[in-house]
């Protein structure tokens, strides 16, 4: 019997996507110095309605989209490289991100006529921010164990229920909701629905969390008898599950994976200088190689999926090994920092950087699918479950 086995084949972006990557970085050369935040630190999670208009104004937002939408037509390569150099830059894309990423996708998918032309040419813009809704309370990563419920009433659906750690609810104009429609807790997948949420709907409150580092980005969202117009129902009554397994491939494999800390390591390489001590300069060499082979992981599925395959367990995988290395930076460049860095001033500052990044560090195990749900899933598909 022959064991499943990963399949990571060599791949290389092609040049017209490559010749891409010149324009955005003239692009953001010009626009990141306009930027105004306050948040301390440049990370690609930082909202800027400004800079997310900016990038639509350019075609940037939807760029894989049917042009007869309005979107760039143009491969998920090219889109990968605008995602690489986003990040990389710590372009505060956050308040389009998960539009673009998977919202708008979904809707392109699924939504019926009225939701397209509702939203579709508003994403494009960077003028419409979306959340995602699935997670809820005392459910862990069982996201199949929905109990927020939408009955059926005339013209739409009453929705009551919870849903948490819904990041950017309170800055985000819609939301895509897993709801159950039918049946019970215990018929699992059967049953669910998604609808498209507007936030500032009557019978629905935004709750604030707190996360470890003082910034309100995740949300309590409670629903009350909350009414919800059919039209904004995506796809049948019942496709939920279908959906949501889609959406998620969206978010697993993509270089958020593993450059959402991209710039602890290039402080840490400008902190220890171009002449660093034999032990520093190792360290900074391991951490490279690791976040080399990262990208070529990733490279690969993207590969994979622009030629039609389906490298679910490949891009679990990339996501699981991508969260170990970004855990695990910034308390190894904290290390090398205090033994190697020659200014007391920098210093301080890059472990004020350091500090921030380990705060957020938890929430990686969490995002795109917890780390047992993506080893579960790993193991199924290498035959070891």
């Amino acid at each position: 019997m022959t064991m499943p086995t990963l399949d990571f084949p060599p791949f290389r972006l092609p040049d017209d996507a490559e010749a891409l990557r010149t324009e955005v970085r003239a692009f953001l050369a010009e626009e990141l110095p306009k930027v105004k935040t306050t948040d301390k630190f440049r990370s690609w999670n930082t909202r800027s309605p400004e800079f997310s208009k900016a990038l639509g104004a350019r075609g940037w937002i939807g760029l894989t989209w049917p042009k007869e939408r309005g979107g760039g037509g143009r491969s998920f390569l090219h889109r990968y490289v605008i995602t690489e150099e986003l990040l990389a830059n710590g372009a505060p894309a956050g308040s389009h991100w998960v539009a673009d990423r998977q919202s708008g996708p979904n809707i392109l998918r699924f939504g019926n006529e009225e939701l397209k032309s509702a939203l579709i040419p508003r994403i494009l813009k960077g003028e419409c921010f979306f959340s995602i809704g699935m997670s809820e309370p005392d459910s862990g990563s069982d996201l199949a164990s929905v109990r927020t419920r939408a009955d059926k009433v005339d013209g739409g659906w009453r929705v009551n229920g919870t849903k948490i750690w819904t990041s950017g609810a309170h800055r985000s104009h819609y939301a895509i909701v897993l709801l159950r429609t039918s049946g019970q807790r215990e018929d699992r997948q059967r049953g669910l629905s998604q609808l498209v949420v507007d936030l500032k709907s009557p019978g629905l409150t935004i709750r604030p969390i707190i996360n470890l580092y003082g910034k309100h980005d995740w949300n309590e969202v409670v629903f009350s008898d909350c009414f919800v117009p059919d039209s904004m129902m995506l796809g049948e009554e019942g496709d939920g599950w279908l959906q949501v397994t889609s959406e998620l491939a969206h978010e697993r494999s993509g270089p958020e994976r593993f450059l959402t800390n991209f710039h602890v390591l290039t402080e840490l390489a400008r902190l220890v200088g171009r002449q660093p001590g034999a032990r520093a300069a190792e360290t900074v060499g391991k951490l490279v190689t690791r976040l080399w082979t990262l990208r070529q992981m990733s490279l690969s599925v993207a590969g994979l999926l622009e030629n039609g395959k389906s490298p679910v367990v490949e891009a679990a995988v990339t996501k699981d090994l991508g969260t170990l290395f970004q855990q695990e930076l910034p308390e190894i460049a904290r290390i090398v920092a205090e033994s190697d860095a020659a200014d007391e001033d920098d210093l301080a500052q890059f472990l004020d950087l350091a500090q921030m990044a380990t705060l957020q560090a938890p929430a990686y195990s969490i995002q795109g699918g917890t780390t047992q749900v993506l080893r579960g899933i790993i193991a199924r598909g290498l035959g070891l479950r």
